[in-house]
């Protein structure tokens, strides 16, 4: 039987091989590290790095990797109910958050165009199923989501299945203005959904409008945070090195029952992303005074309308804008969109016509 894990990731990409090194490196207690995946090679080179980093830098974790070929909820429950984890991340998918390519078929230019509102179905099939098992068989451990999460988290929540947040996107930027202010800067709340990232990529130059985000410093809000933080650049591929970092102090935190301050996207199944604090294993919203929670997460809604998917307390997923256009001009029947009690259905179709386009059609 495998023995008990604190944290367990899911997925062997570069992702989970930011967030894997750096607990190795940073872990100040004993923790203990399951890293779970297909591809047995790279498991074993993951584990085999991670632990020569711990090693190196004299933390206490240990990592310990697991082959898990079949990522059904049953083969992924009994994982998960032999190792007894208190927290759980994914970073698995069947959709690359951001694909840079030079040669891209039907569907890379689908999302080139409509943004990543159209892959959000294939971007929670298996953050989905692990829920699924989580929810079976340890309903206590935290769950975190680490594919689109500002959108996927919410599909979750309406589905029923746990989600405690996700890692990155608005956590991206609230460490890159943290960097620019330096030691002992005035406390951040920001509140940001994952296309603000966009305007960074930018140089500062091109950025103007409305910057979808706003950030409090000590609780007064900035007013022009393009102007405040123009020295901020993002690269214009993922931004791994920030944002698979941000989730290090959360998971060390849950696992050694600490509390914790910081950024994340879809706590508790929300939309977008939000300045948070977490105690007893529980996460809360932790905003600047003088804004409501629902002042807060209206904010975050309306952009994500504007971004091409909406999550209905009704359970139903709509597109909205662009991407129901062309969804519409494609498929009039995913465009119409879907509830969550016939995700299965709709994940089938969505890729379906991912298939389609990648083959001319």
């Amino acid at each position: 039987m495998a023995a008990k894990a604190d944290i367990v990731i899911f997925g062997t990409g570069s992702f989970a091989a930011r967030i894997l090194l750096d607990l190795a490196a940073t872990a100040s207690e004993q923790v203990s590290v399951a890293i779970v995946g297909r591809n047995r090679d790279r498991l074993a080179w993951l584990r085999t790095a991670a632990n020569a980093r711990a090693a190196m830098f004299g933390t206490g974790a240990r990592v310990t990797d697991h082959p898990l070929e079949d990522l059904s909820v049953d083969a992924v429950g009994a994982l998960i109910a032999a190792l007894r984890p208190s927290v759980v991340a994914n970073t698995a998918s069947v959709q690359g958050g951001r694909v840079m390519t030079d040669r891209p078929d039907g569907w890379a230019m689908l999302v080139r165009e409509v943004g990543l509102g159209c892959t959000a179905l294939l971007q929670t099939r298996i953050s989905y199923d692990i829920a699924a098992a989580i929810a079976r068989v340890a309903p206590d451990a935290a769950f975190v989501n680490c594919c689109y999460p500002d959108v996927v988290n919410p599909m979750l929540a309406a589905a029923g299945l746990p989600i405690a947040c996700g890692i990155g996107n608005v956590a991206i930027l609230a460490h890159a203005f943290a960097g620019v202010l330096g030691p002992g800067h005035g406390r951040l709340h920001l509140l940001a959904q994952h296309a603000a990232l966009s305007a960074f990529r930018r140089p500062s130059a091109q950025r103007a409008g409305i910057a979808p985000l706003r950030l409090w410093i000590d609780g007064v809000e900035v007013a022009n945070v393009f102007d405040r933080f123009a020295t901020v650049k993002l690269s214009p591929e993922p931004v791994i090195d920030v944002s698979g970092a941000s989730g290090v102090p959360l998971f060390l935190a849950i696992a050694a029952g600490r509390a914790w301050r910081g950024h994340v996207p879809g706590p508790n199944g929300l939309s977008g992303g939000y300045p948070v604090r977490m105690e007893g294993g529980r996460i809360a919203l932790d905003l600047p005074d003088g804004v409501t929670e629902d002042e807060a997460v209206s904010w975050n809604r309306r952009f994500e309308g504007e971004n091409g998917i909406v999550v209905g307390s009704d359970g139903m997923v709509r597109y909205t804008g662009r991407v129901e256009a062309a969804l519409r001009g494609i498929s009039p029947d995913i465009a119409a969109g879907f509830p969550m009690t016939a995700f299965d259905a709709a994940y089938v179709a969505m890729s379906d016509l991912r298939a389609r386009l990648r083959q001319g059609g």
